[in-house]
């Protein structure tokens, strides 16, 4: 059924990228037509168009009759990770070349002697100074020597610069210099792309602002090539739409605002799902939800709380070392607030060198993927465990496209896990789930301590193609009674992109304090960043009736680090400055447990966000009834608590109509997951047909 009102007109098509699948979603207005294909790492569009072939086709739908198509790509991340980016250069003022380098100046490890950091992805000798000073409330001190910036024209010709980053001290407060030399630059006859931080990132901290642009400049070119292509190969399969980009904020935003600052679509992908989870909350009143999210790659898990995902500013891309903030590359961009770690279907499973059994983070991808694929992998993985455990069917994976080979995952497992640890075949496997489990459960442990959350008070959403495979386990670990798998859960972040709105945030800095409140320069800066998000969602994304929401992003003074406190409606005044006090007083409460007495507070940087409509239909619910559901066959499967193997009822999801209801042990089969349900969980069928699961105890 349709869960949005996008008009009886609309067919609309997302694609997810993912490490290991792409997903592909058609949305006719009436029912979902969904595929899942195996990446394609060198030319991510080639999985994309099949994927969208198989989807119209099932629907007899012509490509010609598609109105919107929204993507999202882990195409950026991967090139920061693996450093296939642009050749890349860096122009900043005069004794800042090395701020990328020095970064915070400390260890993300006090204790580690062999420590080594990330190098930079612009080298030092492509990082070069110009002659030019302005303070921080955007005077200049020091006029810009365009004579440095000429003499520059021609090192970046005979290095055959790709992409230059353009950051410049206080650029954010004044971005006449950066602007100048662009000009001067492009002039000169300089084709290189070139990404500016007044424009990708203007806000204070200059370690922070020049990160986030250098990633944006090295990823610019890849970007801007693969986009256009797929915009062409669409347009030559028939779709004439305009191509749509998730954005990690959880928004979707144009092509041409996509190509510019690609750096904002590093978290495409798994910001799809919060939106989903998120709008699933809303439409069944769970104000407390966990979105678990489990791929073939990572798994993700965000707090969702009064039917809003966590939003960020900072996030670090390609960390050197688990868990160690500083060993990555943080950039400041709009971010839904999760954790990933590397738990997939493809993470590998082996023992170390203590004898301890360990998952992942390394994945074996698409190619050559789990030894069951029958594409080459020859290391034991959690799909290969889940495949011997009786979770998945082996004829059935993918839509019966992938058919899975059990001998080879069980030769994989006896090598790798069994003969190492001394164990039979069925114990090495039950005992890769659970140990991918608990780092599951450890990650959302940490994640809640740091926001202060009881995962007791909350319900679990659980998609990603093997999400339903290990959501009840994961549950169980964390204590959490009630349990929601989505129809379509095996390509939840997809659908999610149908739901998202087209959304754009602007952030600017532009420093006052409570007591010295210039309401002016407020409302002035506050109109500008508004027309600049206005001018994405509503002029080149054709939208209207738009919501705004306004922040500023504030401290105490003296403090290292701000918290985000929205802003009263309309024109600010003098008169407002003691109630965005009381407001943020407010906040700091509920995140410290307490306020700073006669402290003033200061306001750093402020925000614009211009969204469209995200219209939930309000359906009442249907109750559950007691019509027990009918399997249709049996599945020899492992059982947690009897760890053995026994018979599980096997029912077809597609069968299952609301009200029906069944108790486990049970396995509920979808064309590209399994939700796997223990013997201690009951489940019926709501109205929107999603899948409600609760422990018998409660």
């Amino acid at each position: 059924m349709d869960r949005l009102a996008q008009g009886v007109n609309s067919i609309r098509l997302a694609a997810d990228v993912g490490g290991t699948f792409t997903d592909v979603v058609l949305d006719t207005g009436e029912t979902y037509f969904t595929s899942k294909i195996a990446t394609t790492i060198d030319t991510p569009e080639t999985a994309i168009l099949e994927g969208m072939q198989i989807v119209l086709q099932k629907a007899r739908i012509k490509p010609s009759q598609v109105t919107g198509f929204i993507h999202g790509t882990t195409l950026a991340t991967n090139a920061l990770i693996e450093r296939k980016g642009a050749r890349t250069a860096l122009i900043t003022t005069e004794g800042f070349r090395d701020s990328i380098e020095i970064a915070y100046e400390s260890r993300y490890d006090q204790y580690d002697l062999a420590l080594q950091k990330p190098e930079p992805l612009v080298p030092r000798y492509l990082r070069y100074s110009v002659f030019e000073r302005v303070d921080v409330r955007g005077r200049i001190l020091r006029p810009l020597d365009t004579a440095s910036v000429s003499q520059l024209v021609t090192e970046l010709q005979q290095n055959e610069i790709e992409a230059v980053a353009i950051g410049l001290l206080h650029s954010y407060a004044n971005p006449e210099h950066e602007q100048v030399i662009a000009d001067m630059l492009r002039a000169a006859g300089i084709e290189a792309e070139i990404s500016l931080s007044s424009e990708v990132c203007p806000e204070v901290r200059e370690y922070e602002r020049f990160m986030t642009t250098v990633c944006n400049a090295y990823v610019q070119p890849l970007m801007a090539s693969y986009l256009t292509a797929l915009r062409d190969a669409l347009v030559a399969q028939g779709i004439t739409c305009p191509l749509l980009l998730m954005t990690s904020g959880g928004g979707i935003t144009t092509l041409d605002a996509a190509i510019r600052f690609p750096i904002r679509l590093v978290e495409s992908g798994p910001s799809g799902g919060a939106v989903l989870a998120s709008c699933i909350a809303r439409q069944l009143c769970e104000p407390k939800v966990l979105s678990y999210d489990m791929g073939g790659t990572t798994a993700k898990i965000c707090l969702i709380d009064d039917y809003q995902p966590q939003n960020a500013r900072n996030f670090e891309i390609a960390r050197s070392a688990r868990f160690h903030k500083g060993s990555g590359m943080p950039v400041r961009i709009p971010v839904v607030e999760m954790i990933e770690i590397g738990a997939g279907g493809g993470s590998i499973a082996h023992v170390d060198d203590l004898g301890r059994l360990t998952i992942g983070p390394e994945s074996t991808g698409s190619t050559p993927g789990p030894c069951c694929y029958q594409k080459g992998g020859i290391r034991a993985t959690v799909t290969d465990a889940d495949l011997l455990l009786g979770k998945i069917d082996p004829n059935t994976f993918a839509e019966g496209r992938m058919p899975l080979d059990s001998s080879l995952a069980a030769t994989a497992l006896t090598q790798d896990i069994a003969t190492a640890m001394g164990v039979d075949l069925i114990q090495a496997a039950a005992g890769v789930a659970g140990m991918v489990e608990e780092n599951m459960a450890n990650a959302a442990r940490i994640h809640s301590v740091e926001h202060g959350a009881n995962l007791s008070e909350y319900t679990m959403i659980a998609f990603g193609g093997a999400g339903p495979l290990h959501a009840l386990q994961l549950a169980q670990k964390l204590n959490i009674g009630r349990i929601i798998v989505p129809q379509n859960s095996s390509v939840g972040s997809a659908v999610g992109f149908l739901w998202a709105p087209i959304a754009y945030e602007i952030v600017r800095s532009c420093y006052m304090t409570t007591q010295r409140f210039d309401a002016e320069s407020a409302n002035r800066l506050l109109a500008d960043l508004y027309a600049e998000a206005f001018k994405v969602v509503c002029k080149d994304a054709g939208q209207s009736n738009v919501k705004v929401k306004r922040s500023a992003y504030m401290r105490y003074v003296g403090q290292g680090h701000e918290i985000e406190v929205p802003l009263p409606e309309g024109e600010l005044s003098a008169e407002d400055s003691s109630a965005i006090q009381s407001t943020y007083e407010f906040h700091y409460q509920r995140l410290f447990g307490r306020t700073i007495p006669k402290r003033d507070i200061e306001f750093l940087s402020w925000s614009v966000e211009v969204s469209g409509p995200q219209q939930i239909s309000e359906e009442t619910l249907v109750a559950p009834e007691t019509q027990p559901a009918h399997a249709t066959t049996l599945r020899n499967a492992y059982c947690t608590e009897l760890k053995a193997m026994i018979d599980y009822p096997v029912y077809e999801r597609d069968k299952l109509v609301p009200g029906n209801c069944l108790s486990g042990p049970a396995l509920v089969l979808e064309a590209q997951t399994t939700t796997y349900i223990p013997s201690i969980y009951n489940m019926y069928i709501d109205n929107w047909l999603n899948l409600v699961l609760y422990r018998r105890s409660t």
